[in-house]
């Protein structure tokens, strides 16, 4: 599957900004899909999932209560929407797909293991 990001900028602490990833699969409610971020010099890190039919979500600690990830099945797309932006927010965004049985995706342990489609990255700064 291809995974196209998009949303990122700059912004202010405090501030939200909404991504979307949108995905070109036949059966996009197959996939679990998920966001990571990688700030520089660190690895890459897990924020959130979301599985097939959007009914089981996962935030790390770090992001919930400020970060919502949803998807909209019919458009192909998964969305972070995100709030209350913090400077240590500023990362590239990567939208990730799994096609495993969610209680076997890395995703529901905060993982992306080594058989999960990537896309791009969409870059995210917030300034303080």
């Amino acid at each position: 599957v291809q995974l196209q990001a998009s949303g990122g900028g700059l912004v202010q602490a405090g501030d939200s900004l909404r991504l979307s990833c949108r995905v070109s699969a036949r059966t996009f409610s197959s996939y679990n899909m998920a966001w990571f971020r990688q700030a520089p010099g660190k690895e890459r890190e897990f924020v959130a999932a979301i599985s097939g039919t959007g009914h089981i979500k996962k935030h790390s600690d770090s992001v919930k209560g400020r970060f919502t990830i949803s998807r909209d099945n019919p458009k192909n797309t998964v969305y972070l929407q995100m709030t209350s932006l913090k400077s240590e927010d500023t990362a590239v965004y990567y939208c990730a797909a799994d096609s495993s049985n969610w209680a076997r995706s890395p995703f529901s342990s905060g993982n992306y293991g080594t058989r999960v489609d990537w896309g791009q990255g969409t870059q995210v700064t917030v300034s303080s």
